[in-house]
């Protein structure tokens, strides 16, 4: 899965895991419940709208607020396969890497792409094309460990696969 490429939902500076997943959801942790919910107090129709393999680009400071995991995997199950902006909070990055949700920190592919663009995005490299304007980025990419935990699925899928075990 190094190669990924899906339409952009854009979204601003400051999104907070509040606003990715709102706290009167939090009775359940239930990945697919919780993609029903995604976003929905910034865009009430964003998990009809939002289809396989999409891409979220946002500001400075995705991701600030609680710590709560329920965000990542919010995104992840509503199907988004990479999240680029120009900052991450920390805990929010950890907890995406955790998840096996690939992010990516880019100021500049922050704010030149536009919702509705079509973005290819190669993990292995952090280079980020938007197909629609033919705009290459670069992002940090990732090291290789975290590039083994992002193909696994997360820490807990890495982990099983290390140990040999279906725990």
């Amino acid at each position: 899965m190094n190669l990924i490429q899906g339409k952009v939902w854009r979204f601003g500076n400051d999104v907070d895991t509040d606003l990715i997943i709102p706290a009167r959801y939090l009775n359940t942790s239930d990945p697919q419940e919780l993609a029903t919910h995604c976003m929905e107090d910034a865009d009430p129709t964003f998990s009809d709208k939002v289809q396989p393999s999409d891409i979220i680009v946002a500001g400075k400071n995705f991701g600030c607020g609680s710590s709560r995991e329920h965000a990542p995997i919010a995104i992840k199950a509503a199907g988004v396969t990479c999240v680029i902006a120009a900052s991450f909070a920390r805990i929010f990055y950890r907890n995406s890497i955790n998840i096996g949700l690939p992010i990516l920190e880019s100021p500049q592919a922050s704010q030149a792409i536009s919702e509705g663009d079509q973005v290819e995005i190669d993990l292995s490299s952090g280079q980020i094309k938007d197909l629609t304007t033919g705009k290459v980025f670069q992002a940090e990419k990732f090291p290789p460990f975290m590039q083994e935990l992002i193909a696994a699925g997360g820490l807990i899928e890495y982990v099983k696969k290390q140990v040999g075990t279906d725990v």
